[in-house]
């Protein structure tokens, strides 16, 4: 396989500071700018939630803008918890003005006067360095003029606040449950507001977007897949770390890079996403017109047993459900006790397809993204390794 294909990028991390000298050129420029035209610029760079959901960050803006409350709220989802995913992490160390920068222009956009950071429980270490470059932020923004504040919550450690309205809910001082939909966060959102919530990586592009145009950030990736992103690298790979790629690569482009030459399937999108087999590499698009990611990209080979694999993410998501709804409660221990009975052999392996149909069930009852999204993994991994599932 030749790597050529595959581009490195160094737009979220470098190419320009967003701060110099406690001022932040970016804003000076952008809040003098009409907010309608700095959404058409958002909408027309094709930007898609880096959180892994993917919804058009432009038209998200767009609905917010559109409410005619007077207080609006928005959020920057920094609660990473996704089995596989620290890019955020980098992200969050390296240049937090970035963030900031994004938020305060969507701020403009939507006629925002507060922000928050729903920071991760487990990076509380960051902290005083965060505060540190928030206080510059709002020394900077208050010399233009502009009314706007951040400031920084700790999460609690729950892996479905990573959820949008559980977040909400956990900001409010209530349980992380997610809510019904609709209403939506644009509409009701937190403190039953209007509210923009967008991940980390998400507001850094924005404010890369508004500095380098529209013209230059839409020549990075594919139609469907713009920009560039930030990946998490795992498991049996000589090149673990972060690494900043462009959008749209072959997947046999990323395993030859940062494989080992043994390379037998890759998780694309940590516990929840898509776990991928050798055959499939040549033909597997990243980005979301093939498999879209929040980042992780765990590597896997040939001495793993893929139904530890599957095992390991089973209790992950049986011990993380909120346990608010059936088909995610009751539907993960299931799985687990059906393919511990599988391998065991007091179950047939047709059972498997039993506990297919289930994921699928699972996959359009559930009330959130966690118990829609066991069947990523889990129909990827049985269908593709039914045999380890087996012997």
């Amino acid at each position: 396989m030749n790597s050529n294909n595959l581009k490195k990028t160094d737009v979220i991390f470098g190419i320009w500071p967003c701060m110099e000298d406690n001022k932040y050129p970016i804003l000076e420029a952008v809040i003098n700018r009409n907010p309608d035209d700095i959404i058409k610029d958002i909408i027309n760079s094709g930007l898609k939630g880096r959180g892994g959901a993917g919804f058009p960050t432009g038209l998200k803006w767009k609905f917010a803008a559109s409410q005619t409350e007077s207080e609006k709220y928005i959020i920057c989802n920094a609660d990473e918890g996704e089995p596989g995913t620290f890019k955020d992490r980098e992200i969050l160390l390296k240049v937090p003005e970035k963030i900031f920068a994004g938020m305060a222009i969507c701020s403009h956009c939507i006629k925002a006067k507060k922000g928050f950071v729903y920071l991760r429980g487990e990076y509380k270490f960051m902290l005083p360095q965060l505060n540190k470059v928030l206080e510059s932020f709002h020394e900077s923004i208050r010399k233009t003029g502009y009314d706007f504040e951040i400031k920084i919550l700790l999460g609690s450690g729950a892996y479905v606040c990573g959820e949008e309205t559980s977040l909400m809910e956990s900001m409010e001082g209530k349980r992380g449950e997610p809510r019904n939909k609709p209403p939506f966060p644009v509409v009701e959102g937190f403190n039953n507001k209007p509210t923009v919530i967008n991940n980390v990586e998400t507001f850094v592009n924005v404010a890369m977007i508004q500095k380098l145009g529209v013209a230059e950030f839409v020549k990075l990736g594919t139609d469907d897949s713009r920009g560039s992103k930030v990946f998490s690298v795992s498991g049996d790979t000589p090149k673990p770390g972060v690494f900043e790629l462009e959008l749209g690569m072959k997947l046999s482009d990323f395993v030859a890079e940062y494989g080992d030459g043994d390379t037998k399937a890759v998780q694309v999108g940590g516990a929840s996403g898509f776990c991928v087999p050798r055959k499939r590499f040549e033909d597997t698009i990243i980005g979301f017109e093939g498999v879209p990611t929040g980042g992780s990209m765990m590597l896997f080979n040939s001495t793993r047993s893929m139904y530890n694999v599957l095992s390991n993410y089973l209790d992950f998501f049986a011990e993380e459900s909120c346990g608010q709804c059936t088909p995610c409660r009751v539907g993960c221990q299931q799985l687990i006790q059906g393919i511990k009975a599988v391998k065991k052999g007091s179950k047939n392996e047709d059972y498997l397809d039993s506990l297919l149909k289930l994921t699928e069930s699972m996959k359009i009852t559930a009330k959130c993204g966690l118990g829609q999204s066991v069947a990523n993994s889990f129909y990827s991994i049985v269908t593709n390794f039914k045999e380890e599932m087996i012997y």
